[in-house]
């Protein structure tokens, strides 16, 4: 049983596309569906055509919601990358690539969605060549790009067919024979109890097996095991699996917490890494440094401890300890993402181990501060009236038009400027946000630049 992962920047179609490949809406959510944007994570499945069944886990693409993203991708086999065909990499983009590069997920294909959006072919040929680039450094290179729309139907029997090969090149998972599952959802239903899933990273869990809850340590008791909404007496490693159990309530579970063979495994508040920080990483690694743990569907705050050192400088790189605010479970060849604990960035990388992790390299993502010499980034000074033209000052850097039209015309009049780059001393920024204000201004606002270096150790 294998599960795909999808990624890529916010309203760029991914939830519509599995939709359309499944028939599944993975937005659950009342909110999501109004309003039309992925908050936590979403879940379908899908039969290939040589008829293999597959889960898919939809992750957020907005960046406020990238701790939900990391909760779902940390079991996934394969990564489905969607880039909007009419609007090609944004910074999102970036970030979730880094996010599967750090967690070497390196089977994947790119659609490149709504190509129904565009009516010029040459804008298709930019926008392959511009994500070829962006995979080339990365784990993911040579990735097959699929044209799809998930409006017309364009591209999906091709892009199946495309995650049928790339999941049978794929090495099966390890199966040790101790079963665990971090869980990413844990609610009740009338009538049955507690229910967790997630997705079961080894061992087989069976109905009436005995059951421990960690880092907790509650037992408790399969009642009832499904795949896919279908019942059966046995999970396999690898599949998407809905547990529900008995001897337990919900409120005594969450996310992050992990389900096990009694006595099989211990949670632990202290683990070793070997960390290099990039040469290329705007920030030094210092001594008591706080962070963010992701490990599995896990986030825990943390504390970094430089072990022989005051500080890693960039290029540099040496063992860490990472201590935890609370216990987390982890084992040898796991993996994981470090995070600044503010401003929030990407910044290490895994494998694991038990209690300590010992093989592990870094990376480091970072967001660099505005750059004077843009001109986009000139700040307006503050109006003396209370209130007035209140969706200027909130943004940091905007950029004024008058506009002539209405509204909507306003936003597809200033549509290309959505993919402006602009290279500022090595740096990229982007337009990727467009508001237009109730007075008739157009306002476009520059993200903050950032920087994604990805690479990982051997």
């Amino acid at each position: 049983m294998r599960v795909i992962g999808t990624a890529g920047h916010v309203d760029h179609g991914k939830s519509t596309l599995v939709l359309a490949l499944t028939g599944i809406n993975p937005d659950r959510l009342r909110e999501e569906q109004e309003r039309q944007m992925t908050i936590d994570l979403g879940f379908a499945w899908m039969t290939l055509p040589a008829g293999e069944e597959v889960g898919i886990i939809d992750v957020p693409g907005h960046r406020d919601f990238i701790e939900n993203m990391l909760a779902g991708v940390g079991g996934i086999d394969a990564a489905l990358l969607v880039i909007a065909a009419d609007e090609g990499v944004m910074p999102q983009t970036r970030e979730h690539l880094a996010i599967l590069d750090l967690l070497q997920v390196h089977r994947s294909v790119v659609a490149l969605a709504k190509i129904d959006l565009v009516h010029e072919p040459h804008w298709l040929d930019l926008v392959r060549e511009e994500i070829e680039q962006l995979l080339e450094h990365s784990g993911l290179s040579g990735s097959p790009i699929v044209p799809v729309s998930s409006t017309t139907g364009e591209g999906l029997e091709q892009l199946k067919h495309s995650l049928e090969q790339v999941l049978s090149a794929a090495a099966p998972r390890p199966d040790l024979g101790r079963p665990r599952l971090p869980v990413d959802r844990a609610f009740s239903i009338a009538g049955f109890g507690t229910v967790v899933t997630g997705t079961l990273v080894d061992g087989a869990l069976e109905v009436g097996q005995e059951v421990q809850v960690l880092p907790g340590g509650q037992r408790a008791r399969v009642r009832g095991l499904q795949t896919h909404k279908s019942p059966v007496q046995s999970a396999v490693v690898g599949s998407r699996v809905a547990a529900n159990l008995t001897g337990i309530e919900v409120r005594q579970i969450r996310r992050g917490d992990v389900l096990v063979q009694p006595d099989s495994e211990q949670a632990t508040t202290r683990l070793d890494v070997r960390f290099r920080l990039l040469a290329d990483a705007p920030q030094r690694i210092r001594h008591n440094q706080a962070a963010k743990l992701f490990l599995g569907a896990a986030q825990r705050g943390a504390r970094v401890r430089l072990l022989g050192a005051q500080e890693l400088s960039p290029g540099d790189q040496g063992w860490l300890q990472l201590e935890l605010e609370e216990p987390v479970v982890a084992r040898r060849g796991d993996h994981y993402i470090l995070r600044r604990a503010s401003p929030s960035a990407t910044c290490a990388r895994p494998p694991t181990r038990t209690p300590r992790i010992r093989d592990a390299g870094s990376e480091a993502t970072a967001r660099s501060r505005s750059c004077p010499s843009n001109p986009c980034n000139t700040a307006r000074p503050r109006t003396s009236q209370p209130g007035a033209h209140r969706d200027r000052t909130r943004a940091r850097t905007w950029t004024r038009t008058r506009a002539t039209t209405s509204p909507p015309d306003v936003r597809q009049w200033l549509r290309p400027a959505r993919h402006l780059r602009e290279e500022i001393g090595g740096l990229v920024v982007f337009a990727d946000q467009l508001v237009v204000s109730r007075h008739g201004h157009a306002f476009l606002r520059y993200s903050a630049p950032r920087i994604i270096a990805v690479r990982i150790l051997s």
